[in-house]
């Protein structure tokens, strides 16, 4: 059981075998706000030993799935146990062990702390750096107004005198095996990004093109051209399924896609059920224009553990920008 502290602690109420616990950095009136939510927040001054934990050895997490101190290696071990990147060690004391954890910021807050330490952690896994100008956006109003000038145009596209050949997409070219470890993990999850790009978007003379992004040098990274109607959000989505098929052909089945592109996340993961119930159409009553993309997405994701990761895109993160650039040199190839 992980009791987390910073200057205060926070426990989500939960059964008493297995309490949700989450490490927190709050001041007064934020305590207040927490206990509403439901958490118990525990002054400082509860340690381990004055909750009748441990009085062995302590456990310290610096960077893992949930940073603390734990009582038990077994408990340590399940926060670092394929972490990559993971930093943790035993102390005699438990002050001590706090130190250890201190020594890197803990000012987090609750709904950010998860979500930036698995992007810092990915980015080093990718052999980068995180600045100290990049951020971890976890609210919609901060990440919007930063992007606004990055904003590429919403597709609204009609059904142009586009034609092209129909591909079937089973008929895909043998990849061989890459090495296991020389996948990027974020917990048991290996990691992709993916991109789609299109130039003109919405225009006759658009072209579009996708591209994947496993790693440095990586045997499974991958610049495409898109076949059929060229727009962005198709490219999106036609990205993360190339993926997820390369995963697939690798038995990879926990899969962490990083992208930049909500429309594919909110499709796969929000609309694609409402709009099966509707005969895949709108809200509006309208044809759902990437039918036939989402369908195929959400075909191939069955039987796979995916945790869909939104990232700003064209904010300096290493895999994204990568992935951009596979994209757009999958737009410059020759269309099949």
């Amino acid at each position: 059981m992980p009791y987390l502290r910073s200057r205060e602690i926070g426990l989500k109420t939960g059964s008493a075998a297995s309490p949700v616990c989450v490490c927190v950095s709050v001041s007064q009136s934020r305590s207040c706000f927490l206990r509403a939510l439901g958490y118990l927040v525990i002054p400082e001054a509860w340690t381990l030993g004055a909750l009748g934990i441990g009085g062995g050895m302590f456990y310290a997490v610096r960077r893992g799935r949930r940073i603390g101190v734990y009582a038990t290696w077994n408990e340590c071990k399940e926060q670092v146990d394929k972490y990559q990147y993971a930093s943790y060690k035993k102390f005699g004391t438990e002050k001590d062990a706090w130190a250890f954890i201190n020594e890197e910021s803990t000012n987090s807050s609750i709904s950010s702390t998860d979500n930036c330490n698995n992007i810092n952690s990915v980015l080093k896994g990718f052999g980068e750096k995180q600045d100290s100008h990049r951020r971890c956006f976890n609210k919609a109003t901060s990440e919007s107004s930063y992007m606004r000038s990055y904003k590429r145009p919403y597709e609204e596209v009609s059904e142009k005198k586009y034609t092209y050949k129909r591909v079937k997409y089973t008929d895909v070219p043998y990849t061989p095996p890459a090495n296991k470890n020389e996948f990027v993990y974020m917990g048991d999850y290996i990691v992709v990004y993916t991109d789609g790009c299109c130039s003109s978007n919405g225009r006759q003379e658009a072209r579009a093109g996708t591209g994947v992004y496993w790693g440095p040098g990586h045997p499974l990274n991958t610049s495409e051209r898109l076949h059929g109607r060229q727009t962005n959000q198709r490219a999106e989505i036609n990205a993360a399924c190339k993926a997820i098929e390369q995963a697939k052909r690798q038995n990879i089945t926990k899969l962490a896609i990083y992208t930049d592109s909500k429309f594919t996340i909110n499709g796969v993961t929000n609309w694609i059920p409402n709009w099966k119930n509707n005969g895949w159409k709108t809200s509006a009553g309208k044809e759902v224009i990437n039918r036939e993309d989402f369908e195929r997405l959400a075909k191939l994701s069955e039987g796979m553990d995916i945790q869909w990761m939104h990232v700003p895109g064209h904010a300096g993160f290493p895999g994204n920008e990568a992935a951009d650039r596979l994209a757009k040199e999958g737009a410059g190839k020759s269309s099949c």
